[in-house]
């Protein structure tokens, strides 16, 4: 599949459209694939990167391209959501028609709360309709990427098309957890099935499909026409992708935008941190020496709130007590006192003491690892007190006893689970 830059676009052309752009994204997801690490928090609020959260990638996207006018929409376990965007992004200037508004669910039609993705845009077009936008970027709040959408919507007006969803290429076998398309060589849209059993390859390419990444760019018009025609389908799921993106396309101009390089037109880095494997792989791939993520990015940067701690130390300088930490990042607020660090990323505030090992493992904020302790290939979830002399990651039987295990080993530890076991 190829996919050519927007011809003519210069950059102002570009700038009108973002500004003139809402971005509307959906943050009220469950997360139930990633266990008990969202038990009280919505998956967009969960740590990512030592010191971001999930939903500040798609958030930065937004106002790195230009797009100021955002809303948010919550509903499941939403308080350390709305808490970190009121905190981190509230620097938004209003009398310029700048804002990030978190909206929760409201019964804003009907007693019922939100009944799927489309509803959640539905009950919500007053709030649309009062910013009047041009275009409408819908967004899913819980995936980990960095794009610009500019060109997207440059592309979408150039195509004269009336929805436009940015794909990506992924392996066949995982494609069963998205919406899968086909497209024609023009890169219209043909056909769409959301999670289907068996996934219709790329052409000529068998063992790749053609993903959603949940990115939708809609005329502010159609919008609105075709989210009341679904509320009014007493059958519908109320969801884009099994309902209103489907009806769509036998009458619609809808366009696929390929996410690649645009200089190498190479697939761009996305990921789908959906599972306690996804999540901990994308983690891990930071400390990598050449991520293909890269967060040191001056020119892109990820905005986010965070609490003003001191530099991480790393203390003690003998045999078997050496604090020290290789191949990996340690946010600010950590101590490492004659401790271990391998291959991992610490969050704030975490404490490591003496004689323990941490080897390739994410650790939340404001955990402790008690002295004498291993802790490989484990997700340790915020404020956990890791007892002195514990093994977590050396027994599989013990761990499963004790903890949440994935199917490729990672060991999830949370508060409860260590309460569990006194």
């Amino acid at each position: 599949m190829t996919m050519t830059s927007p011809s003519g676009s210069s950059g102002r052309y570009v700038s009108r459209l973002t500004s003139g752009t809402l971005a509307v994204i959906m943050a009220g997801g469950r997360g139930e694939r990633l266990k008990q690490l969202t038990t009280s928090r919505a998956k967009p609020a969960t740590p990512f990167g030592g010191k971001f959260r999930i939903i500040d990638f798609v958030l930065s996207n937004c106002v790195n391209s230009g797009i100021r006018q955002i809303c948010v929409l919550t509903q499941y376990k939403s308080q350390s959501l709305i808490e970190h965007v009121q905190r981190g992004w509230g620097y938004l200037r209003g009398e310029f028609g700048e804002f990030v508004d978190v909206i929760p669910a409201q019964q804003q039609i009907g007693p019922h709360w939100y009944r799927g993705t489309a509803d959640a845009v539905y009950q919500n077009l007053d709030y649309i309709r009062t910013h009047r936008p041009k275009h409408v970027l819908v967004l899913a709040g819980d995936h980990i990427y960095t794009m610009d959408y500019g060109p997207m919507i440059a592309h979408h007006v150039e195509k004269h098309a009336e929805l436009t969803i940015g794909v990506v290429e992924v392996d066949r076998g995982l494609a069963r957890e998205y919406g899968v398309l086909s497209v024609t060589e023009a890169n219209r849209v043909v056909a769409f099935a959301e999670k289907p059993a068996e996934p219709q390859p790329i052409p000529g390419r068998p063992n790749l499909a053609l993903a959603s990444m949940g990115i939708y760019v809609f005329s502010a018009e159609l919008l609105e026409e075709l989210l009341t025609a679904d509320a009014n389908q007493g059958e519908s799921s109320h969801d884009f992708g099994k309902d209103v993106i489907p009806a769509a396309l036998h009458q619609r101009q809808v366009f696929a935008y390929a996410f690649q390089d645009v200089r190498t037109r190479a697939q761009a880095y996305w990921r789908d941190v959906g599972t306690l494997d996804a999540y901990y792989e994308a983690n891990l791939e930071l400390v990598h020496v050449h991520p293909e993520l890269n967060i040191y990015d001056d020119e892109w940067p990820i905005w986010t709130y965070q609490l003003q701690r001191p530099p991480a130390k790393f203390i003690l300088d003998e045999d078997g007590r050496r604090g020290m930490a290789v191949n990996s990042m340690v946010a600010g607020g950590c101590i490492i006192s004659g401790a271990l660090v391998r291959q991992s990323l610490l969050c704030s505030d975490v404490r490591v003491e003496e004689r323990s090992l941490v080897d390739a493992s994410v650790v939340l904020t404001r955990v402790s690892v008690g002295r004498d302790s291993v802790v490989r290939r484990a997700i340790l979830d915020e404020d956990c007190v890791i007892p002195d002399g514990t093994r977590i990651g050396v027994d599989r039987a013990e761990d499963e006893r004790r903890f949440e295990v994935t199917d490729k080993g990672v060991v999830l530890v949370t508060p409860d689970m260590l309460r569990a076991i006194g």
